[in-house]
């Protein structure tokens, strides 16, 4: 084979990469592609940065922007422009400082976690929680000898007396996973602050649409954009928003060594979800009063859990905390699990699937799916039945999802 000439015709210098090209070969030239700058105009929509790292002119530029999280870019590990733009956008709607995107809700969850706690250390959890995270608490007792104490979500007397001089961390759902009991999040943050102990609520089931915890006293709140944010099933992500700067940085550092990092194309997908949350949550609660409202009433239902229905007992907090009731609901079925296994497979157009706040409805069992890690005095502790189902109800037309709900039950 014959070695490739540079190429003699005259550059095009109109742009700084014609320059850079000059001279090379063809083998190196389409390695070194154009990367045209965007002038006198900008995207409507944000780019998808699908590249591992940036490069830099300057070493000393290059150095100082690997310790910090607002410098210049390096890394994907690190952040990237359009996981940037998802960060900045959910701080912004949560009413943080900052944010830090990871590749789920797990993933934001125990880089919070793993971030913020050592052996040694005590934790206070309210008592119903989404199952990962009460299988990742376990695994944090057994593996690194932290102290866990659980308390109900809404008894901050209960939080003070818990509370040791070892106590780092206080862990609360706005609407929790799959009961849906609200946490009375002015009370128990309020409490946290004055023992010094830093506060993180779970806000994937409200979203920064029907609560900010920030504004009730948060330090940190965490979501798995999997869920509402994204919208749409098709992205798995996750992300923990801080009400200073100060605690970001620090748990920044430890997210960086982690590598729970947000995949671009994933933070790019989650951005476009969230253009249309508030048009999405609307219907996903108004679809979710219509069935609340209907089950309730049915013969074959023993008891509906959702924060709207008067009966709750997390109504009244709910009313003053969210401006809406959310899009999830659970339902305990008179017959037990052998009703809950034949409602599950007579179920149409709902899919049997496990996540939520997706467009299309989803139930699912969550004894044997979501929280199927928890022991049986744990599924007790959490409320959680052999024949509870869990709705994430959908946007799709009320009357259609009653009818498939309604045959199934029938």
């Amino acid at each position: 084979m014959t070695e490739s000439r540079p190429e003699t015709s005259r550059p095009d210098t109109s742009h700084p990469e014609a320059v850079r090209s000059e001279g090379l070969r063809p083998e190196t030239r389409v390695v070194h592609v154009p990367q045209p700058a965007v002038e006198g105009s900008r995207p409507i929509a944000m780019p998808i940065y699908q590249t591992s790292g940036f490069a830099f002119d300057d070493p000393a530029v290059m150095a100082d922007a690997m310790g910090r999280s607002d410098g210049p870019f390096v890394y994907g590990r690190y952040t990237n422009p359009t996981v940037r733009s998802l960060e900045q956008a959910v701080a912004g709607l949560e009413g943080g400082a900052a944010a830090i995107a990871t590749g789920s809700g797990m993933g934001a969850i125990n880089t919070v976690l793993l971030g913020l706690l050592k052996p040694g250390d005590h934790l206070i959890a309210q008592t119903s929680l989404y199952g990962g995270t009460a299988a990742m608490i376990n695994d944090l007792v057994g593996r690194f000898g932290i102290a866990v104490t659980y308390v109900p979500e809404n008894d901050p007397a209960a939080l003070r007396a818990a509370a040791r001089p070892e106590t780092r961390l206080v862990y609360l759902e706005t609407i929790s996973n799959p009961m849906t009991l609200v946490a009375d999040l002015p009370g128990m943050c309020a409490a946290a602050r004055e023992l010094g102990i830093v506060s993180v609520v779970d806000n994937t089931f409200a979203t920064g649409l029907l609560c900010r915890p920030i504004e009730h006293g948060a330090d940190i709140v965490v979501h798995s954009t999997t869920k509402y944010l994204s919208g749409h099933t098709d992205v798995v992500g996750g992300i923990a928003v801080f009400a200073s700067a100060e605690l970001h940085e620090k748990v920044w550092h430890f997210a960086i060594e982690l590598g729970a990092s947000a995949d671009p194309f994933a933070a790019w997908l989650s951005l476009r979800g969230m253009q249309t949350l508030a048009l999405r949550m609307e219907r996903h609660c108004s679809n979710a009063r219509h069935l609340a409202g209907r089950l309730a009433a049915h013969p074959a239902v023993s008891a509906v859990h959702w924060p709207g229905l008067p009966s709750h007992p997390s109504h009244e907090l709910a009313g003053k905390l969210l401006s809406g009731f959310g899009g999830v609901l659970s339902f305990d079925l008179a017959g037990g699990r052998p009703a809950g296994e034949k409602f599950m497979s007579s179920v149409r157009l709902a899919l049997l699937a496990p996540s939520l706040g997706g467009v299309e409805t989803l139930v699912l069992h969550p004894a044997t799916t979501s929280h199927r890690s928890l022991s049986a005095d744990e599924l007790a502790r959490n409320g959680i039945g052999e024949g509870t189902v869990r709705v994430a109800v959908g946007i799709e037309h009320p009357e259609d999802l009653w009818a498939d709900l309604s045959g199934a039950l029938a």
